[in-house]
């Protein structure tokens, strides 16, 4: 004759169950939001973000930039900017220097 499991029995391991299949959907889940992010970024890397044309790099004084080749946009990466402001502004300075 079997004998039946306790409720306490039953309980630990419908919790083990439980906690393995929370375990199972929350890694199907970030396998899907990586998936996802992967194929927003084909679709949209390097793609201009007005008109959706290829992005070219282009060199601007030693800082890489994209330009559209569609619409001729110019986009800039993180801190592109402020080297470029920085570099516009060394160039300032020394043309200002030399009437010093």
């Amino acid at each position: 004759m079997p004998i039946k499991p306790s409720e306490q029995e039953e309980a630990y391991f419908a919790r083990l169950e439980f906690e393995r299949r929370q375990k199972i959907e929350a890694e199907k889940q970030a396998k899907m939001k990586q998936m996802d992010r992967r194929r927003l970024q084909e679709l949209h890397h390097m793609h201009c973000p007005k008109c959706g044309m290829q992005l070219i790099e282009i060199d601007y004084s030693g800082i890489k930039i994209e330009e559209c080749s569609g619409c001729r946009g110019v986009w800039l990466d993180a801190s592109e900017l402020q080297q470029i402001i920085d570099l516009e502004q060394n160039s300032l300075r020394k043309f200002f220097s030399i009437f010093q």
